[in-house]
């Protein structure tokens, strides 16, 4: 879901300043982040994207970077429903 990628940017610009982070940069080795901001990114991306993650989501590895969030927006995206 490329079209998913410049809206994660846009909301994580708002954290790191002038740092334009690549796309494949790891979000929390840069040190502009704190232990709250992972909440806030997945509140973001279950509002932005109108998903849910659930608990087996919740892996540092699904938001550590650009790449990783977009990956999980199109898996859960493309992901049967179900009932």
């Amino acid at each position: 879901m490329e079209e998913a990628k410049p809206k994660i940017r846009e909301f994580l610009a708002r954290f790191f300043g002038d740092h334009r982070i690549a796309d494949d940069e790891d979000i929390f080795a840069t040190g502009f982040v704190n232990s709250l901001f992972i909440m806030q990114l997945v509140l973001f991306v279950e509002s932005e994207f109108a998903l849910t993650v659930e608990d087996e989501d919740l892996e540092i590895e699904n938001f550590s970077t650009v790449d990783a969030v977009a990956a999980l927006v199109t898996r859960k995206c493309s992901a049967p429903v179900s009932s």
